[in-house]
This record gives structure tokens, C-alpha cells and sequence, in this order.
């Protein structure tokens, strides 16, 4: 079976510009099963939830465990649009998933081989493989075009309220 990377990373973009119109940081994941089909998708959600675990990833790992009844996802595909941090490699890594494909790569946290790679720990008896960079550039965009608007709007918000202050 041939898999379009890029198409799947266009959804997965998708996901990530509903992320941004909650006023979420714009990161989208989508799962696939063994045959190709959406299992789960997801998006940020941790202001709106107000949990720091409701990362796009897992909240795509969750639907679909609950989905399938079972939290092992072996056979399946995790597209997201931002390198995973270690939190969400970790779950990548216990669901079992047998690719992971990102989009941008994250200089700060990334868990994939920017920072670290946590994939290539040889102890783990599981080992997923990995591709990033696919979209890459547009992927990246997005995230950089929300928090430009965001520190925009804070600095902004700030000159306003200056602009208030009774001198």
C-alpha cells in the first residue's frame, strides 16, 4: 500500500488551523489504521480543557484506543504537524504506533531527533519509525503565524492599557 505523506499531512494541517480558531497553539494530528483509513484525529486542546497532557497527539492516541477498545495501536500511522515532545513520544511509543510522520521540527522540545530522539532508545522493545520534515515549511508557518498574531496582540493589549494610564 502506497501512503501520500503530504496529502495526509494537508489534513493534519487542517486540524491545526481548528486548534488555532480555539485559541489553541495550531498543532493537528490524525491516526490512520493498518489499511490506511482515519481512525482518530485530534488537535490541541489544552486551554480548553485546561490539561497539560491535551496534546493534538494525544488526543488522536485516545480516540482511537477508545475506538479500537484497546490501547495498543499497532499497525498504525501518526501524522502531526509539529514535532512530538517527550511527553507524547512516550505515549506514541506505549500505543505501540508503527510510523510516526511530523511536519515541522521543534528546536526546543522535540522528541524525534531535534532535541533528542527517544525512538532510538535501545532498551524499549517497541520501536517506531520515524519521518519528519514532511510539509515541513508549511507546517512551520503556521505555527510561526500564531505567535507573531499572538505577541502582536499582547503587545498590543499592553499599549493599550498605557495608553489608558492617567499622566
Amino acid at each position: 500500500m502506497i501512503i501520500n505523506h503530504e496529502y495526509w499531512m494537508h489534513e493534519a494541517l487542517g486540524f491545526a488551523r481548528q486548534a488555532q480558531s480555539e485559541a489553541e497553539v495550531p498543532v493537528g494530528a490524525l491516526v490512520l489504521d493498518a489499511e490506511g483509513n482515519v481512525l482518530a484525529v485530534g488537535w490541541n486542546k489544552t486551554r480548553q480543557n485546561n490539561d497539560p497532557t491535551a496534546h493534538a497527539e494525544i488526543v488522536a492516541l485516545r480516540l482511537a484506543a477508545q475506538k479500537l477498545n484497546n490501547y495498543r495501536l499497532v499497525g498504525c500511522r501518526l501524522y502531526v504537524t509539529l514535532e512530538p515532545c517527550p511527553m507524547c513520544a512516550g505515549a506514541i511509543q506505549n500505543a505501540r504506533i508503527e510510523q510516526l510522520i511530523f511536519g515541522a521540527a521543534d528546536y526546543k522540545t522535540g522528541a524525534c531527533g531535534s532535541v533528542q530522539n527517544l525512538f532510538l532508545v535501545p532498551q524499549w522493545n517497541h520501536h517506531t519509525t520515524v519521518l519528519g520534515g514532511v510539509l515541513a515549511e508549511s507546517c512551520g508557518v503556521v505555527l510561526q503565524r500564531f505567535f507573531i498574531e499572538k505577541r502582536e496582540f499582547q503587545k498590543n493589549k499592553g499599549l493599550l492599557i498605557e495608553g489608558t494610564d492617567e499622566s
